[in-house]
């Protein structure tokens, strides 16, 4: 796959990511969208929103029920074969759930400059001692998905 075609793609599963996030909004959650795309055939195997509010669970984040999804439709713990496509970098949780889960690839929109966990304030996905580093693509839709947090926040205050 050329750079261009893999960029197209990319932002068709940002763009996915986009909508989950905006699911998020309806229960007064901040709007963070989370898919996980096959790398095979482009199908979604998993997709998830911020549930923290509407479930009162601090660890309802988009990326864990994304990949919770995806697990259950593989049938393993472990998500490989495929891309998380994330709005906001994840924090350090969603990262460690990320080297746990296997999963090779995650493309995130915008940078999460007081908590993220993939080259913000922390690097978990790159740490050579942990047993998986997966490729990470920074940036894509990054403003539109930096857009839709700060109309949130704005909105907020």
């Amino acid at each position: 796959m050329t750079e261009h075609a893999a960029m197209h793609v990319d932002e068709a599963g940002m763009r996915l990511a986009l909508s989950e996030a905006v699911r998020a909004l309806k229960h007064g959650d901040v709007p963070i969208g989370a898919v996980v795309v096959r790398s095979s055939d482009g199908v979604v195997i998993g997709a998830g929103h911020n549930q923290r509010e509407l479930l009162s669970d601090p660890t309802a984040h988009a990326e864990l029920l994304a990949l919770r999804a995806a697990a259950v439709v593989g049938g393993s713990w472990r998500v490989l074969e495929a891309t998380l496509y994330v709005t906001l970098e994840p924090c350090a949780m969603c990262a460690g759930a990320v080297v746990l889960s296997r999963i090779p690839r995650v493309v995130f929109g915008c940078a999460d400059p007081k908590a993220g966990a993939a080259g913000s304030v922390l690097d978990v996905l790159d740490v050579p001692q942990l047993n998986h580093r997966p490729e990470v693509v920074r940036g894509v839709l990054a403003g539109e998905c930096a857009e839709l947090l700060r109309a949130f926040f704005r909105a907020r205050r």
